[in-house]
């Protein structure tokens, strides 16, 4: 709940700075932690079984 909160209001002041409104700059601040939520743990994961695979095939070769 804060973290919409708070990606609410850093959306808002990003999009004031041209002196219109603030409300798509909200919604999308929203938008970017909800799907930065799932989205980095999900790459960090994906991330490390590509590094292990890498790893793990490399030694192989070399043995």
């Amino acid at each position: 709940m804060i973290g919409k909160a708070i990606a609410g209001w850093l959306g808002n002041r990003i999009d004031r700075r041209d002196g219109e409104g603030g409300t798509l700059g909200a919604l999308a601040g929203v938008a970017v932690w909800e799907v930065g939520k799932r989205v980095v743990p999900a790459a960090l994961v994906l991330g490390g079984i590509a590094y292990a695979v890498h790893r793990f095939s490399r030694e192989e070769v070399q043995a």
